[in-house]
């Protein structure tokens, strides 16, 4: 097994949670991700490199992703730049086929992928198991490098994001978005993606401290809401609407700019809470293009445009499979205050563990 590892990297008891300046976890957390990203993009430089030469020699006929939740998002974001960047197809896998159905699956010339904070959901490693014994090659992202899945890894990519504590992840799928990129930089040879990874920590930094607060009015008594984005943002919409679920109790539903022109755009009307995530490519000319046809139709949308920094939900512009990483940074910090707003503690969602034991 092909790893870099950092002993500071473990999962701590959930249920030791003090932060000493009175912050959220949650907030303490969003503030290390830039850390934590420079720290992982440093330790797994040398992984990474080999294990994208070897992809260039033998690349796969197909790459299957294993995640759930915040990670599985980090998939999305990683399908996207895995088909764009290198044209191998990626198709997400559904853990029930091995978890409940105990299905053989047949994975050969494939590569698979499995996300994950803990590295310790039954079903998770149900499914990474099941892809390597079918052939696959497992690589694994994993914050937790004493877990099953880091010891069942053909090559393992720690997250190095440290403890995280608060219930809701959020340093540790900017760690695995950025991991994916660090990949699939070496994997395609895109120098330009390189170059822009290696200021991601800086940026991080400055997207950490953006003013989201104008939108904590509009949304603190709604109860429903839309989150748009497309291409590589696609994820971070998933990823935002999960956090307005399970941090501030908001049924939030997360659609491409071009699904959502389907039947999801009937119920859009005055009023309706719209966040919106645009890149400076072509996929955030057409979320910008929802964006204008939802507000033409009365809906309180709130854009985020990569490269303006003086709207109401400012974003930096920098490589476009970069922005989603920054966006959702700065998301981050909305999502933690918006739950405080809301009456709630972000830090213990209801009837949520760190650890889903699912199967």
């Amino acid at each position: 097994m092909t790893s870099s590892r950092n002993s500071e990297d473990m999962v701590i008891d959930t249920q030791d949670r003090g932060v000493a300046d009175g912050r959220t976890l949650m907030a303490a957390e969003v503030g290390q991700a830039p850390a934590a990203v420079a720290r992982m993009l440093a330790a797994n430089a040398g992984t990474a490199a080999t294990l994208g030469a070897e992809l260039r020699r033998s690349p796969p006929d197909v790459v299957v992703t294993c995640a759930r939740g915040s990670s599985d998002h980090a998939a999305t974001y990683g399908k996207y730049l895995i088909e764009t960047l290198v044209g191998v197809p990626v198709a997400s896998a559904a853990p029930s086929v091995a978890s409940i159905f105990a299905a053989p699956v047949a994975t050969r010339r494939a590569l698979a992928i499995a996300i994950s904070q803990s590295g310790r959901s039954p079903d998770l490693l149900a499914s990474a198991e099941a892809q390597r014994a079918g052939g696959a090659q497992l690589v694994a992202l994993v914050n937790d490098e004493d877990s099953a899945l880091a010891a069942a890894a053909d090559t393992l990519l720690p997250l190095h994001a440290g403890p995280e504590l608060s219930v809701a992840a959020t340093k540790s799928c900017i760690a695995a978005m950025a991991g994916l990129a660090q990949v699939v930089a070496h994997w395609s040879g895109d120098a330009a993606l390189a170059a822009a990874l290696d200021t991601l920590p800086d940026r991080l930094a400055e997207a950490v401290t953006l003013d989201w607060d104008a939108a904590l009015e509009p949304l603190a008594g709604i109860e429903r809401m839309f989150v748009i984005g497309r291409g590589y943002g696609f994820g971070i919409a998933g990823e935002a609407a999960l956090k307005l679920k399970e941090t501030c109790a908001i049924q939030a539903e997360a659609f491409s700019a071009a699904e959502v022109r389907h039947g999801p755009m009937a119920i859009v009307g005055p009023g309706f809470p719209v966040i919106a995530f645009a890149g400076s490519d072509a996929t955030g000319d057409d979320v910008r293009e929802v964006a204008d046809l939802f507000a033409e139709r009365g809906a309180a949308v709130l854009l985020s445009k990569a490269g303006d920094l003086a709207s109401p939900l400012p974003a930096i512009a920098a490589h476009p499979a970069i922005e989603p990483i920054l966006m959702l940074a700065s998301f981050y910090r909305l999502a933690e205050g918006l739950a405080r707003r809301r009456g709630l503690d972000p830090d213990r969602p209801p009837h949520l563990s760190k650890v889903t034991r699912t199967r």
